[in-house]
């Protein structure tokens, strides 16, 4: 475990475990699954490569998370989904970063999709993440550094994220957590995975949308939510459509 620097932490239900495959990552790393059976359904675990695992009754994938960071064991943590493949190049730098930076807490690098295009806007240069420039954030993007999180009690907040009502936000919440507890993290422009574009977007803007967001805001910013609020509806008037939702969102309730 010594020599090992790196754990590979995937968060999967129980049904998609057959989807995960050996993580081509030309680094010695450790492999952990934390699985998700909320439906006791029978499944088969991997065969081809070593891991450990975690079964669960549990929903959501911010508890999954969390179940991967309480039991890794190695010095940094990469988070992962069923659907990852990850770019070995790419990790080692972002390794080599925290090797070289041991202030640095976290590195956020970027990702492509399957068509090897960028899947968002990036910054082009080495970037110091903030509360305003870290809400696109996705979690197989995020390289913890372990103790930094556990030293300081961060962990993801089990009330965001796929499988509950305010269904994102979780990375976003993780990071401003850490930065809140004196922690510093970094953007790299740095492609670690390739990862397929996600259906969600199609949820953008409807009322269960709108209400998610509100709800990370608030979590994020505290009394000051309003006035974000206020200025990340503006800056998506026409999507998020025009005058109909916009009390509704800068006060929070729907």
């Amino acid at each position: 475990m010594k020599d090992k620097l790196l754990t590979i932490g995937y968060s999967v239900l129980a049904d998609r475990l057959k989807n995960i495959t050996a993580p081509e990552v030309d680094l010695n790393h450790e492999v952990y699954i934390s699985i998700q059976n909320p439906q006791n359904i029978e499944f088969t675990l991997p065969t081809n490569f070593e891991f450990k695992s975690t079964e669960s009754k549990a929903k959501g994938v911010a508890k999954s998370r969390n179940v991967v960071l309480k039991n890794t064991e190695t010095k940094y943590l990469l988070f992962a989904d069923d659907e990852i493949v990850f770019i070995s190049d790419g990790v080692k730098s972002a390794i080599s970063y925290l090797e070289a930076n041991p202030a640095c807490d976290l590195v956020l690098a970027q990702a492509v999709d399957t068509k090897g295009a960028l899947r968002k806007a990036y910054p082009k240069v080495i970037t110091k993440l903030t509360k305003f420039n870290s809400a696109k954030a996705a979690t197989y993007e995020m390289i913890v550094r372990v103790d930094s999180a556990r030293n300081e009690g961060v962990a993801f907040d089990e009330n965001f994220g796929a499988g509950v009502e305010n269904y994102l936000g979780d990375e976003y919440i993780f990071i401003t957590d850490l930065l809140k507890m004196g922690g510093t993290a970094t953007f790299l422009p740095i492609t670690i995975a390739v990862h397929p574009e996600e259906s969600s977007g199609s949820r953008w803007g409807t009322e269960s949308d709108l209400r998610a967001r509100a709800q990370v805001f608030q979590r994020v910013f505290g009394g000051l939510a309003p006035l974000v609020r206020a200025g990340f509806y503006m800056k998506n008037f026409q999507k998020f459509g025009g005058f109909k939702n916009l009390g509704k969102f800068v006060i929070g309730k729907f």
